[in-house]
């Protein structure tokens, strides 16, 4: 009976030296993750002010220590769109080195992507191509990165992004203009527009999409007066 009793006592005190010290290690590894977690957050304000400071060796030195790539502003902003907003390629490259999100949009749908593409920002938006752009991602007006890129006369991105991506050149945005109509409506109708209009039939605009209110690319161009717009538009079936 007394060698059982001894059994069962040194089981028990066991037992519970066991819980005391797993409570134990639970509590230091809450701790740990807590502090790991506090330090990320630090690291994350101060990429924040490098990024606001433009000072690229500390960007890169908080990314080495564990910041996250794609921390945001108040205004949604990573690091990435903030270079694209301001054509810093340095910049732009050393995020997408850390392989920073190119969809990743801010509190106005832009995304690094969308904005390179329509803002004429083209060396980082050919960096940005191996870095698994999503081409149906839209802006806040519904249209993709080729869009506001033919609209605007950035001839080298609208040819870029129909010579190396899959972008559905006949996407219809929110207001109903696809890239052809925008390349027509909304410009001037000057040399660069006749190039940027010529590559998107090349490769694949319909030139008989009419807009929300049922008027052709052929009519639009007609009625402000591109002859030679309207005579490419004829050149590729427009009717």
């Amino acid at each position: 009976m007394t060698k059982l009793l001894i059994i069962l006592l040194t089981s028990l005190l066991t037992a519970c030296s066991n819980t005391s010290e797993n409570m134990t290690n639970h509590s230091e590894i809450t701790a740990k993750k807590e502090k790991e977690e506090k330090n990320v957050t630090q690291l994350n304000q101060s990429l924040l002010q490098a990024i606001d400071s433009n000072n690229l060796q500390q960007i890169e030195s908080l990314l080495r220590q564990g910041a996250q790539v794609d921390t945001v502003n108040t205004l949604g902003e990573s690091g990435l769109l903030v270079a694209t907003h301001q054509n810093n390629i340095p910049m732009a490259k050393l995020f997408l080195k850390y392989n920073a999100n190119v969809n990743l949009q801010d509190k106005i749908e832009d995304s690094p992507f969308l904005y390179a593409g329509a803002e004429g920002r083209t060396e980082i938006l050919k960096a940005m191509i191996s870095h698994h752009p999503d081409y149906k991602l839209t802006n806040r007006f519904g249209g993709t990165a080729l869009i506001p890129a033919a609209e605007k006369g950035h001839l080298t991105n609208v040819q870029l992004l129909l010579a190396e991506t899959n972008i559905d050149v006949n996407h219809i945005n929110n207001p109903g203009w696809t890239a052809l109509l925008e390349a027509i409506v909304l410009s001037t109708g000057n040399k660069t527009q006749q190039q940027i209009v010529l590559a998107l039939l090349e490769n694949g605009a319909d030139p008989n999409i009419a807009d929300s209110n049922g008027v052709t690319p052929l009519t639009h161009a007609k009625q402000k007066g591109y002859d030679a717009i309207a005579n490419l538009l004829i050149a590729h079936g427009a009717k």
